[in-house]
């Protein structure tokens, strides 16, 4: 998907899509999941929120629900349908914590480790398909880019700006 010129995208009462950064990135979003999902849809039938929540657990367990949300930025909702199909698949389990038995922690199974292994390697190698497109200067750039992009997203949201 190529950008618009400046004066293009800028056309008074009209938004552009194509030249609409937040849309622009979306849609990229989109995309670069989809060749990732190779690595996990057809082998393992896992959905993409599905191994969003595998791969936090994955990195840092045990997690409760609302941690995952935190760090996969997906709401409750999709990530309580995500447990609940891992669950059902034996790839999660939850146990109440207790001393507090409205927190509940979130670990991959035995099982859910095991995919998970198989999944990483085939999600790298697809991810440097997919950076192999850019050089390393654009990579150091795109990398700077997006960590800049994200704290002043986050810092709107948060109201700080």
């Amino acid at each position: 998907m190529a950008g618009k010129p400046e004066r293009e995208r800028m056309d008074g009462d009209r938004l552009e899509l194509d030249g609409f950064i937040p849309y622009r990135l979306s849609v990229m979003q989109q995309e670069v999941s989809r060749t990732i999902a190779t690595a996990y849809a057809e082998r393992h039938g896992l959905m993409r929120h599905d191994w969003r929540v595998m791969a936090a657990l994955g990195d840092d367990q045990p997690l409760s629900a609302n941690e995952v949300c935190q760090r996969t930025n997906m709401d409750k909702v999709q990530v309580s349908r995500a447990i609940a199909r891992l669950k059902r698949k034996g790839l999660v389990s939850q146990h109440r914590d207790p001393q507090d038995r409205r927190r509940s922690s979130l670990h991959l199974t035995g099982r859910g480790e095991g995919i998970y292994r198989d999944i990483v390697p085939a999600a790298r190698a697809r991810e440097a398909e997919l950076l192999s497109a850019l050089s390393a200067t654009e990579l150091k750039q795109l990398d700077k880019l997006i960590d800049k992009l994200y704290r002043r997203a986050r810092d709107l949201n948060a109201g700080r700006v």
